[in-house]
């Protein structure tokens, strides 16, 4: 058995007033017990109600692409957006063109984007509608080089509040650009738009690209900075380091270090003999005279006695 249709409008507006973003009929179905789940075509009728209770408050149910989500009407914003402090970011010319462009021909190149512009896509604008999620690359067109083809995302039907592709305005209800410039009093013609438009995308380009490379060199000299940091701490603990170990040493050099005991050695001089005084001399003696050495040398005796008996010559017998 099913819910009643009045429990599940308020299960529908609760759950929708309790998401970040669109909900799907799926899956508000799928909030509900499979035993007690309604058909698609009573939550389709259950939501009419709540779309059509919504037209004379603050607030509307809107379908867009992924689903269905409470949102504030177009004509209350210019109150509402002064909750918000920050203005919302405009779009240059250029990047709504070339978004109209692959909204209307996708999947389209970055080449056909550029002969139907009559200049040349920089990458700047590429980039922007990227990030925002509103194109993607969806395939390559075979031909040489292989490039790129871009369509629209849902992320880009949900911001401009369209259900699909057909909700797009027809081409005959947009009017002529010049005809448009004249309506705005704007005094250009389409090679005046087309030269200002390059030169402010060349303006964003540069302008990017200083922007990023002023972010590389503050990164790189903060980068520079840590380091010195780092190798300033690295020197000081290994300062402290050695300071800690060399007074440990001296601490360990005190502490087993013992005096050494000074030795004397003393010499032993040989006591000298006390000398006898010499005796007196009466007057008129003579001192004593030293006896003459009497020994002579034994050898030299030999070696005379040598010579006599081998130089010698035999006298010759007297007859």
């Amino acid at each position: 058995m099913s819910i009643s249709n009045e429990l599940l409008r308020r299960i529908v507006e609760g759950a929708l007033l309790a998401s970040s973003g669109p909900l799907s009929e799926d899956r508000l179905l799928d909030l509900i017990e499979e035993g007690e789940r309604p058909e698609k075509s009573v939550l389709r009728e259950v939501l009419a109600e709540i779309e059509q209770s919504c037209g004379d408050r603050g607030f509307e149910l809107k379908q867009v692409a992924s689903g269905w989500r409470f949102q504030v009407p177009a004509d209350l914003a210019p109150w509402v957006n002064r909750l918000w402090e920050e203005k919302p970011q405009k779009y240059s010319r250029a990047v709504l063109e070339t978004l109209a462009i692959i909204a209307y021909r996708q999947p389209i190149t970055r080449g056909d984007i550029e002969e139907i512009r009559g200049v040349a896509v920089s990458s700047h604008i590429v980039k922007t509608l990227s990030e925002r999620d509103w194109i993607k690359v969806v395939g390559h067109r075979d031909v040489p080089g292989k490039p790129a083809l871009f369509a629209t995302t849902r992320a880009f039907l949900d911001y401009f509040n369209l259900k699909s592709l057909d909700d797009l305005p027809t081409l005959s209800e947009i009017r002529d650009i010049d005809s448009l410039n004249q309506a705005l009093d704007l005094g250009e013609g389409m090679a005046g738009v087309a030269a200002q438009e390059t030169a402010e995308e060349v303006a964003e380009e540069r302008a990017e690209e200083t922007a990023e490379e002023t972010a590389e060199e503050a990164q790189i000299a903060t980068e520079g900075e840590a380091a010195a940091d780092e190798v300033s701490e690295d020197a000081a603990l290994h300062d402290e380091a050695a300071a800690e170990e060399t007074e440990r040493m001296l601490a360990e050099l005190q502490a087993g270090s013992q005096e050494i005991p000074v030795t004397t050695i003393e010499r032993e001089v040989p006591e000298q003999a006390p000398q006898q005084p010499e005796p007196e001399l009466e007057a008129g003696s003579q001192p004593a005279e030293e006896p003459e050495a009497q020994d002579q040398e034994p050898a030299a005796l030999e070696s005379a006695d040598f010579e006599d008996d081998a130089g010698a010559k035999p006298e010759a017998d007297t007859i």
